[in-house]
Formats: C-alpha cells, sequence, structure tokens
C-alpha cells in the first residue's frame, strides 16, 4: 500500500523557517552537547513544514542535511523498478535518520514522505561534521543511534519473514516505540489504523484485526487517535 506522492519539497533554503525555542527544547541530544556546540547547531538548524504525500528525501539527492523529526509521521521507503515499492521504516517524532548518509557525502538511497503533515527539522551536513569533529558527546550519539539503527534493519529482516500478519503489525510498533530512536513517542503511539496499514503493507481491515489480537494478548491497548503500549518487550519478541 502507498499514499500518493506529492511534488518534492523545495530546497531548505527556500522553504526553511529558524528552529524554535521550544522546538530546540524537544532536541534530546541537543541537551548532551556543550553550550557553545548547542548554540551552533541551534543557530544552524532549519524547520521544513511538510504536507501529507510530500517528500523530504528522494532517491538520487544529495544529503545536504541531517534530519529529525519534531512532529508527525514519516515513512522510509524506495521503489521498485519493476513498479510498486518496499517500505522499510517509519520514522515517528524525536528520531533522526539520514547519518550514515550524510557521513558518507553521499545521495539518499530511499525516499522519505510525510504519511500526515509533519514538522522536519534540519541540521546542514557541514554543521553535522563540525560536530563530529569537536563534541564527544554528540559522537557518543552517533555512536549509538547508528547501532540502533542497525538492530531495526537486522529487525526489518526478520519482519520480512514473517508469515503471520499479527506479529508483523507486533514487531512495527514495537520499532515505532523504541525509544532510543524515537524518544517523542513514549507509551502512547499516535498512529492511525490506516498510517499503521501504510507502513506494515496490510489492509486496514487487516491492520484492525491485529490489533484486536494483540489488545486481546496484553500488549497495547487501542485508543482514541493511537494505541498504548503495554509491553514492548512482547511485541519486540512474543509469539502468538
Amino acid at each position: 500500500m502507498s499514499v500518493p506522492p506529492v511534488a518534492y519539497a523545495s530546497a531548505f533554503h527556500l522553504r526553511a523557517r529558524p528552529v524554535r525555542v521550544a522546538e530546540a527544547q524537544q532536541v534530546g541530544w541537543l541537551h548532551d552537547v556543550s553550550p557553545g556546540h548547542r548554540e551552533r547547531a541551534v543557530a544552524d538548524m532549519r524547520v521544513v513544514e511538510l504536507a501529507p504525500g510530500e517528500r523530504v528525501v528522494r532517491v538520487g539527492r544529495q544529503a545536504t542535511h541531517w534530519l529529525g523529526l519534531a512532529d508527525g509521521l514519516l515513512k522510509m521507503s524506495s521503489e521498485r523498478a519493476t513498479g510498486g515499492g518496499i517500505t522499510f521504516t517509519g520514522i515517528a517524532p524525536g528520531g533522526w535518520f539520514g547519518e550514515g548518509t550524510v557521513l558518507k557525502r553521499e545521495v539518499f538511497r530511499y525516499n522519505i514522505q510525510a504519511l500526515r503533515p509533519s514538522v522536519v527539522l534540519a541540521l546542514p551536513s557541514e554543521t553535522f561534521h563540525w560536530l563530529l569533529d569537536h563534541s564527544l558527546a554528540f559522537n557518543r550519539f552517533i555512536m549509538l543511534q547508528l547501532n540502533e539503527r542497525l538492530a531495526q534493519f537486522i529487525g526489518a529482516r526478520e519482519i520480512d519473514r514473517l508469515g503471520n500478519p499479527d506479529l508483523r503489525v507486533a514487531r512495527n510498533l514495537a520499532a515505532l516505540c523504541n525509544p532510543a530512536l524515537f524518544p517523542g513517542v513514549g507509551d502512547v503511539l499516535r498512529i492511525t489504523q490506516q498510517e499503521l496499514a501504510y507502513l506494515v503493507g496490510l489492509s486496514r481491515q487487516r491492520v484492525n484485526q491485529a490489533l484486536r489480537a494483540l489488545q486481546a494478548q496484553g500488549w497495547v491497548q487501542v485508543e482514541y487517535g493511537g494505541l498504548r503500549v503495554l509491553q514492548r518487550q512482547a511485541l519486540r519478541e512474543g509469539q502468538l
């Protein structure tokens, strides 16, 4: 399943605005670096607001910024040459992404598309590399980020092999609620069943059925506008 694409986001210098104080305060890694490093990062950081279906990253585009999600929901995916596409993962609030591509100064090999109105933070690649050169705390954060990302994609390979749709939904929910990658989520994931269907690759009706099964197990509680995670480890490792 896929959400209809909207035109690729304009260049950051044409669309972006400065980061607001409240937005900067929600960026966890900014609290770990020194005041001087934090001051430069906030001064250089920009914000882009996306409409549903709009892409902030497109395959083949040069990585000029390291990106984070302040609010909304994003999908990381790639299209097949024969048609259709592959969804790698969802990106929930608090998550930062693209560090591997920025580190290697390469072009992106995937698309990042908004599933709902979203607010994306953008740190220029030059500032990203400056922080790597000057901040031990930032280096530590990136190292942990890359380690979590590796585990995430190893888990995604496992999900691809699962024949049980209920477990596919469970594993995807566990990935979206990873506190290391998406600290802005907490125990309540604000996501619709249709958005989850886009990420999992199932119909909305099948996702609804899976959520009922997970709720019966006591792993989640479906609430208005989202769901509450009751047993994160069960979502990640449990069997049905």
